[in-house]
């Protein structure tokens, strides 16, 4: 599954608005609904800001192969 579907839906399953995701982020509402839709490639600069407005590790998003 791709990083911005697991994004959207943890925070659908969390009962975040993505408005307030994006702002916390410091990501224009526009630019975040873009990448939620798929239609903006979310940068690992982007994900970084919305791993620290959810307050979790991107590695929930990401998968990270154990022997790096």
């Amino acid at each position: 599954m791709e990083v911005y579907k697991k994004v959207r839906a943890y925070i659908e399953k969390n009962g975040y608005k993505q408005l307030a995701v994006a702002q916390r982020a410091g990501i224009s509402k526009v630019t975040f609904n873009a990448m939620m839709n798929g239609k903006r490639t979310m940068y690992a600069d982007d994900l970084r800001a919305v791993c620290l407005a959810l307050n979790v590790s991107p590695e929930l998003f990401i998968e990270v192969p154990k022997n790096c």
